[in-house]
């Protein structure tokens, strides 16, 4: 859960995500994270993710500001509490200011690289 006290005052705290049922039950085919998939997941985040989510994923990227609700802190809890299915539905078929992916990361091992890589953010 996103603690209202860290969102600026002028952005919205995002409303709960309705994440079908076929992608809460959705785990990470790849069973290890290798030297590759790190490298991919940081070459996917720096190009996709990082002037919205920030470089360290605490929602403090250079265009956060401009977006009407929080981008969301990766490092906490509450994001890493997520099923690997509910965090690549949020991240690839995206709702409101978060774009649909889905066209510009089309490869699946891909985006299991970018999520592996957002699952290393945790504090």
């Amino acid at each position: 859960m996103l603690l209202s006290f860290m969102i600026p005052q002028e952005q919205k705290t995002p409303g709960a995500w309705e994440v079908p049922a076929e992608y809460q039950k959705k785990t990470n085919p790849y069973s290890e994270y290798t030297k590759d998939m790190e490298r991919t997941g940081k070459m996917l985040w720096a190009k996709h993710c990082k002037s919205c989510h920030g470089n360290k994923g605490e929602g403090d990227g250079p265009k956060a500001r401009q977006l009407e609700t929080h981008a969301g802190d990766f490092t906490i809890e509450g994001f890493q509490s997520q099923s690997d299915g509910a965090i690549y539905y949020k991240s690839f078929v995206g709702r409101d200011e978060m774009p649909n992916y889905e066209k510009k990361i089309p490869d699946e091992e891909e985006r299991w690289a970018l999520i592996y890589y957002m699952r290393a953010m945790k504090k």
